[in-house]
């Protein structure tokens, strides 16, 4: 049997949701806005917007593959569309009224696919807009944790993601300015080095899992249990320990077979967030 538009969608949220992938938290503003629609510039909205804005692409563009072809170009072999759908109606007769001809309009959800722009040869895209700069003020006790873990991992700006690469012992994140306020920067720097902790030369976790599982999950969950601890250890606003509250809750469902789950990601969070801080003996 066919899958249904909503099922289609449904059955893409809950993977992303499932997998620990939050459509709506990226604390740092993306380069050219929100995702659009090359052909119309119209930006996508309700639940497309969710779905493509999780994939973190860099380019906000995207096409269906009949638009590509439409203006000359193609889709690169091995690219992989995203299903976004549409609202239409359709006019039938209207049964329940006396007058003859009259009709009525019937909605429906129609499912199609799009590609992203870094998935197009042959069609050229504009230049990205400059993204207003966050007037950034470091937070000095946060400074302070920072420049205070000496032993900590390098540090290098300028991506347009925020992760950290155990191969090298580096994370990467977007540029300062970016970010929608200097709570958010701190909060995800916390959230990466919280990951480091992690490597083989330090606490020595598994950090190896894959997306969905339990591995993954579970390393997820610590880290943000660790952000949260030096956010608190910092004086950031509340607000942010609130969303990363909410954040944990995916990974919490994810792994509720585990009633162990958050005592021991929270005790592995406080062995990083001590180890950052250089406490000893807790």
């Amino acid at each position: 049997m066919k899958k249904s538009a909503y099922d289609r969608v449904t059955e893409r949220m809950l993977e992303l949701l499932e997998n620990g992938v939050c459509p709506w938290r990226r604390p740092w503003n993306r380069v050219g806005g929100r995702p659009r629609n090359f052909v119309s510039d119209r930006p996508y909205s309700g639940v497309n917007w969710f779905l493509l804005e999780a994939m973190a692409f860099d380019l906000p563009w995207f096409m269906t593959f009949n638009q590509v072809k439409a203006k000359g170009g193609k889709i690169i072999k091995g690219s992989k569309g995203i299903p976004v759908v549409y609202w239409g109606t359709w006019e039938r007769e209207n049964e329940d009224s006396d007058d003859e001809g009259e009709t009525r309009k019937i909605p429906f959800l129609k499912a199609y696919v799009v590609f992203n722009a870094c998935h197009v040869e042959g069609v050229e895209f504009p230049e990205l807009p400059e993204v207003e700069p966050l007037d950034f003020s470091p937070i000095d006790a946060a400074e302070r944790v920072i420049e205070g873990w000496k032993e900590g991992p390098e540090i290098v700006h300028g991506y347009q993601h925020a992760c950290y690469i155990p191969a090298t012992d580096e994370i990467q994140l977007p540029p300062k300015t970016r970010f929608s306020s200097c709570q958010e920067y701190y909060a995800t720097l916390f959230h990466e080095l919280g990951h480091s902790c992690g490597a083989k030369h330090r606490l020595d976790r598994n950090l190896e899992g894959t997306i969905g599982d339990a591995d993954y999950s579970r390393e997820e969950l610590i880290a943000e249990m660790t952000a949260a601890f030096l956010c608190a250890h910092c004086g950031i606003d509340n607000s942010v320990i609130e969303n990363s509250a909410a954040y944990l809750q995916g990974w919490i469902r994810i792994l509720k077979g585990d009633s162990k789950l958050v005592v021991t990601a929270a005790s592995q969070a406080q062995k990083a967030a001590n180890l950052i801080l250089g406490v000893t003996g807790e």
